[in-house]
Order: structure tokens, then C-alpha cells, then sequence
């Protein structure tokens, strides 16, 4: 792979946790993990529940500290950056700026409408308003919820709704590089082909995309690669070769 395309090298990742309620006992979230992404290409990641699939990206994502092993991520100004040891004010303004996280459920402020939690990204990014409303309003229509539940509070929606404002959140932005955590799950057949398209899009634009996957059919319209976790390790290989 050409190191200048790459945007994402994760080596020999490690992470453990540590249950100080059971004496220390120690738990292997994932062990000698290590793939690269390059720009453009999106990495499907499958596997067994509890085999580490979610505890990779949340590594990527910083959300979990790693306990070993580096995390590479090539910015857009193309500076190379160890998101496992980065500062903490590194990794928020690339997380606003572009590195982009759907997990499994939406957490959010409770009492803020569904146009304001999506357009906030693009707040962040300098947009007035009206403008973040504006856009707001075109990701809540291509995600099909209903425009009289556009101004209402998250606790509102069922789980496939709230799963639909998680992923319009995401792709508001348009970030650089964007990992997904069961992107599709709790949705209908009709909004993960929605969902399948807004994603072939992103990635048509250039973004990188690392997502998790339980639903293969949605992965193998995505994916160029597939890494394939089981306890804790895994290897990359064709997405023809993924059952």
C-alpha cells in the first residue's frame, strides 16, 4: 500500500481492561490488532460479538485509552498524528474538525430539537444558524423522518429514528475520516438501502470509512476490504471471502 495514501495505520493495538471489582482481573479487549486504511477506501469490520470490534474503533476514536500499540491518522494537512497519545485538545478539535463517530445509540443533551442535534457539527465548524438549520433539514429529509418530528427532543423517536439522527449527524460534516459502530442495525430494509447510499457517497467524495458490521449484506456493498476479528485478533481479506 502506498504510505502517502494511507490516512489510517493502527499497529499492533492493544487494549485491556481492568476490573478493579472482580481483584484486577484483567480483560483483553482486543491484542496485536493492526491494519491501514488509505484514503478513499472504506474497511468493513466483522465478526463475533465480543471479539473486539467495537473496542478497535473506540481505540481510533479515543474513547477508550489503548494500553499499547500506535494509531496513526494522517490529518488533512497531511501531519501525522498518534491518536493513542495525542493531547486531549488534539483529539477534540480533529474530532470537530475531521474525524467523524456513529456509535450504537445516541447520547445527546435531552431537551435540544433533532434539526439543532444535527446541524451542531456544522456550528462548530463556524456555520451561523440558519445555515446549520438549513442543511439540517435536507439530512432529516434524506433520512426520512418526518418533518413534523423534526423539532423534537431525542427521548421522542423510536430506535431506528434516533439511529437515522446519529448517522445525519455524522455525514452533516463530511469528515475526512469516519467510523461506524452497527451503522444499519435497527433499521428497516427500505433506510439501510438510504443509509448504503448516503455512505457510497461519502466515500465517493474521498473519505476514509472504518465500520463495524453485524448486517454482511449492507458490508459487502460497502466495503473494499474486510478485517475479521475473533477473540480479540484479526486479519484482513477479500470482501468475496467474508460468509
Amino acid at each position: 500500500m502506498d504510505e502517502k495514501s494511507v490516512v489510517l495505520s493502527v499497529e499492533n493495538l492493544v487494549k485491556n481492561f481492568v476490573l478493579t471489582a472482580l481483584g484486577g482481573k484483567i480483560i483483553v479487549g482486543c491484542e496485536g490488532v493492526s491494519f491501514q486504511v488509505k484514503q478513499g477506501e472504506f474497511l468493513g469490520i466483522c465478526g463475533p460479538s465480543g471479539s473486539g470490534k467495537s473496542t478497535v474503533v473506540k481505540c481510533i476514536y479515543r474513547t477508550c485509552l489503548p494500553t499499547s500499540g500506535s494509531i496513526i491518522y494522517r490529518t488533512a494537512d497531511n501531519e501525522p498524528v498518534d491518536l493513542s497519545t495525542a493531547p486531549e485538545r488534539q483529539i477534540l478539535s480533529l474530532r470537530e474538525q475531521e474525524i467523524g463517530y456513529v456509535s450504537q445509540f445516541l447520547r445527546v443533551i435531552p431537551r435540544v430539537p433533532a434539526i439543532d442535534l444535527i446541524g451542531e457539527g456544522l456550528r462548530k465548524k463556524g456555520w451561523n444558524a440558519d445555515q446549520a438549520r438549513r442543511e439540517a433539514k435536507e439530512y432529516l429529509k434524506m433520512m426520512n423522518i418526518d418533518n413534523s418530528h423534526w423539532e423534537a427532543y431525542p427521548s421522542f423517536f423510536s430506535g431506528g429514528e434516533q439511529q437515522r439522527i446519529n448517522l445525519a449527524r455524522a455525514l452533516i460534516t463530511r469528515p475526512r475520516l469516519l467510523l461506524l459502530d452497527e451503522p444499519t442495525a435497527s433499521l428497516d430494509a427500505d433506510t439501510r438501502q438510504v443509509v448504503v447510499k448516503a455512505l457510497k457517497e461519502l466515500k465517493g467524495s474521498g473519505a476514509t470509512v472504518v465500520g463495524i458490521f453485524h448486517d454482511l449484506e449492507s458490508m459487502k456493498k460497502l466495503a473494499d476490504r474486510v478485517f475479521v476479528m475473533k477473540a480479540g485478533q484479526g486479519n484482513s481479506v477479500k470482501v468475496a471471502e467474508v460468509v
